[in-house]
């Protein structure tokens, strides 16, 4: 997937495993003796000023595919790299923009040995971060890829009309519809698939968010990332290898088989896990595409100096865990003091160890021995 504007441009890194460290380091945070074991066995059950045109341009491009263990030939790497981050807005007046979308159904990696057929928003998911300003009058047009075998579309949180704009974009494949709405409310906002079956649209990767940055922007940070939950609800159990399909009955039981961060199990760690250096401010914009579960969004080890809870314009403070309900977001900021390896993850823990909902955030740099000292941990 390429993001480009015209102040610039951003292409998205590969994702990647999870290392040893990870299952290692989840023992011992969350109490897991025989994580490294069993973390992969399925346990029983399936305004106003002048303005200027920009573009907004999300080309399809399905990526190439990188596993957790191996790299399986000629299957598609779905998940959508938390680095790849619009540029922040700014101090710039309302402005005419535009934001290109399509939609694609491909078979990519789940999990170590298993593939699952996505539908999704330019071959990622969650689909692209859309990132505009309040005032903004933003065209949006979606396009169905011709090898769909879906009607698709999209509603945006933060447009304010009838479906989100879904009732403008109910799209046959091969064709493409427009709408224009005006952000009014700054936020960050789920969007997703309004298709019948809807939450069958959603659990298959259809979702992602769009960021309307305030009057004069977001304050500054040293870096940004892009997380978002959603369960996957498959007929074969966890651990089975090959082609897993879509279970309606899992899904209307809210039962998933996994819960995953950007698409897949436990796939933002090890070489593709989130890297910030001792000292840096950073910030997280994090969703929930569900469609059924709320999420506990806690990182192990850090205190959310600021919550944004369900995405609020007033942040509150000293935050350990925000709840990101089913078609919510939130964004949190940090600083990070020590390094080490920090593990993202839904603190309904069961979802993080067994069925997926964990990432990495690797900080290097030097210690800080008088806010954490720990003789005796284990070396990385």
């Amino acid at each position: 997937m390429r993001f480009s504007t015209r102040r610039g441009r951003h292409t998205v890194g590969q994702a990647g495993g999870v290392s040893a460290t990870v299952l290692a380091i989840a023992a011992l945070a969350l109490g897991v003796a025989a994580l490294a074991t069993a973390a992969y066995t399925d346990n029983g059950g399936s305004g106003g000023g002048s303005t200027e045109d920009v573009v907004v341009e999300t080309p399809s491009q399905g990526g190439t595919a990188a596993p957790a263990e191996s790299v399986a030939s000629g299957v598609n790497d779905i998940r959508q790299s938390p680095s790849e981050i619009p540029t922040a807005i700014g101090n710039r007046p309302p402005e005419n923009v535009t934001v290109d979308l399509t939609t694609q159904e491909l078979e990519g990696q789940l999990a170590d040995g298993s593939v699952y057929t996505y539908w999704t928003f330019d071959g990622k998911v969650p689909g692209p971060m859309v990132r505009v300003r309040e005032g903004d009058s933003v065209t949006l047009t979606l396009a169905n890829d011709e090898s769909s075998a879906n009607v698709h579309s999209i509603d945006l949180h933060a447009v304010n009309g009838p479906g989100g704009g879904a009732v403008g974009t109910q799209t046959n494949p091969g064709e493409s519809k427009s709408f224009t709405f005006e952000a009014l409310n700054p936020g960050v906002y789920v969007y997703h698939c309004a298709t019948p079956s809807v939450p069958t649209h959603i659990a298959n990767g259809m979702y992602g968010l769009i960021v309307v940055e305030p009057e004069g922007g977001l304050p500054p940070v040293d870096k940004e990332f892009y997380i978002m939950q959603g369960e996957i609800y498959t007929e074969q159990p966890r651990g089975t290898e090959g082609h897993l399909d879509f279970n309606f009955d899992q899904m209307v039981n809210e039962d998933p088989n996994f819960v995953v961060f950007n698409g897949s199990f436990q796939g933002l760690a090890g070489p593709d896990a989130l890297q910030a250096e001792v000292g840096d401010r950073v910030r997280i914009f994090a969703g929930n595409g569900g469609p059924n579960l709320i999420s506990s969004f806690h990182v192990i080890g850090e205190i959310f100096d600021t919550a944004h809870l369900q995405a609020a314009s007033e942040p509150s403070t000293n935050v350990q865990t925000t709840l990101l309900p089913a078609g919510g977001a939130s964004w949190v900021e940090f600083t990070v003091d020590n390094p080490g390896t920090y593990l993202l993850v839904d603190h309904a823990l069961t979802r993080a160890v067994d069925k997926g909902a964990l990432a990495e955030l690797v900080v290097t740099g030097p210690e800080n021995k008088k806010i954490f000292d720990a003789p005796d941990a284990e070396e990385e």
